[in-house]
């Protein structure tokens, strides 16, 4: 059995990928709020120290969503627990799908056709839906992709998938690299995020705004999830990595 100093450096031997945007006032961001404002308060030169303030929404670039986020008496992100923050990570590759229909729903016969491929997937783990949407980050507005009537043209998965990843596989959470879990058209259809709402309903949590999921086999990898401790926070903007089989 190895130690826990060999297995930090048998990991450290394996490739490491960062899946995280980097934030500024400049990136897309959910239509309800508002960029980042930044205000220096000391620098170096006059005070001896450089500190700055932040104003930031919870839900900000690469950000977790609590459960409670959409529901009542859910967990916060300061409840979630540490080994919840580093789980197997498993990508089902739609990017080709999505390049040819904006819209796409990531479904059941998807997850059936990856297990086909890659075996069950496990209880407690992480599934990304890899959309390649993260390719259109540094143009906001082919990231939000609205039409002439304002309305969004965006991946994401479809109630039913969630449904199943939840009930069937008891899959602990989801990320995906649009700012919201269901597609643009599930959203104008119902006026609600119904699958998001689904989800963090149940108690689990998600990753939303992912980047380089491209780089990330179906299997074998692993995820670590950075998050600040703030009491009843219903998100917030996190570091997320992924730890490569080779």
């Amino acid at each position: 059995m190895p130690s826990v100093i060999e297995s930090i450096q048998l990991l450290k031997e394996k490739p490491w990928i960062d899946l995280t945007h980097g934030v500024t006032s400049k990136i897309p961001y959910f239509s309800a709020f508002q960029p980042l404002k930044k205000t220096t308060l000391f620098t170096v030169e006059n005070e001896g120290f450089f500190a700055e303030k932040y104003e930031i929404v919870s839900q900000y670039g690469t950000h977790i969503d609590a459960p409670v986020h959409f529901a009542i008496g859910q967990q916060s992100v300061d409840q979630l627990s540490l080994k919840e923050l580093i789980l197997p990570l498993l990508v089902i590759h739609k990017e080709q799908a999505v390049a040819k229909n904006p819209d796409y729903e990531l479904t059941v016969a998807d997850l059936l056709a990856f297990e086909n491929d890659f075996g069950r997937i496990p209880p407690n783990s992480f599934v990304a839906f890899a959309s390649g949407w993260s390719n259109r980050w540094q143009n906001p507005q082919a990231f939000y992709n609205y039409d002439e009537s304002n309305h969004a043209h965006t991946p994401g998965w479809s109630f039913s998938a969630l449904q199943f990843l939840h009930e069937e596989r008891n899959v602990q959470a989801i990320g995906h690299e649009t700012l919201d879990t269901d597609s643009g058209a599930s959203y104008l259809a119902h006026k609600d995020l119904i699958g998001e709402r689904y989800w963090l309903s149940q108690g689990k949590f998600q990753v939303e705004v992912l980047t380089r999921l491209e780089q990330i086999p179906a299997t074998g990898a692993a995820i670590v999830l950075g998050v600040p401790k703030i009491n009843a926070a219903p998100g917030f903007t996190i570091r997320a990595f992924s730890i490569l089989p080779e």
